[in-house]
């Protein structure tokens, strides 16, 4: 499994023969080059998107149009944004499963908000947070999302036992090093974790120095923007 960060919270992740793009934010995210647009979103065979705030999902209808590549992601939002631009949408829930050619992928709880910007401007309900778990080849990566430290995590960890993870460690609107920290070590035995949802404004945390050494021995992974990382 080959995984690029594409700033933010946004990812590529080419596995078993298949591409799919992570809440995909390349246009106004102040962390990715847009002359990459292309490059980043070449073959896309998915979009999954977690929710529906505008750093992960703004770009997916674009993506879809652009690609042919259906967006899969929690019911309302999907169903919304599939009529609303005229894209496939694949809508799913927590605790169901799809398989993506081979990639196996459950929906799995989050605890955050999900929204989308109205006519005036106003959060509109968007459907519930998630996280994924896209088990491949031998690798099962835990993408949390957007979230805090959840009980939850305890079950997933029985019922998936992740090899990988993509954490958010930003702080302010995710979890923070500590509390990231915590998650890992506490709830999983990892055998890498992937940092995200930091960098990318002054308000988030702008290094992952100090989860690496609060989730130690556990390997970080810290790639820059269109940097890969193999699990």
């Amino acid at each position: 499994m080959k995984v690029t960060w594409l700033g933010h919270a946004s990812f590529r992740i080419e596995t078993g023969g298949q591409v799919l793009l992570l809440d995909p934010w390349l246009r106004g995210n102040p962390a990715f080059d847009e002359a990459r647009f292309d490059e980043a979103i070449t073959g896309a065979t998915h979009i999954l998107v977690t929710h529906g705030h505008g750093d992960h999902s703004s770009n997916a209808a674009e993506i879809a149009a652009k690609t042919g590549a259906p967006i899969v992601g929690i019911y309302d939002w999907v169903s919304w944004v599939s009529a609303a631009e005229g894209v496939e949408g694949i809508g799913m829930n927590k605790g169901g499963t799809v398989d993506l050619g081979g990639v196996k992928v459950t929906m799995v709880n989050a605890v955050h908000s999900s929204s989308v910007a109205g006519p005036d401007g106003a959060p509109v309900y968007a459907g519930a947070e998630s996280g994924f778990m896209i088990a491949s080849g031998g690798v099962t990566l835990y993408v949390m999302g957007d979230t805090d430290v959840m009980a939850d995590m305890a079950l997933f960890e029985d019922l998936h036992h992740p090899t990988h993870a993509i954490v958010p460690i930003g702080g302010h609107f995710t979890m923070d090093a500590q509390r990231a920290a915590y998650a890992c070590k506490k709830f999983f035995d990892l055998k890498g974790v992937i940092v995200s949802h930091y960098r990318t404004f002054p308000l988030l945390a702008q290094s992952a120095d100090d989860f690496r050494a609060l989730v130690a021995p556990v390997a970080v992974h810290a790639p820059e923007v269109m940097e890969s990382v193999n699990l």
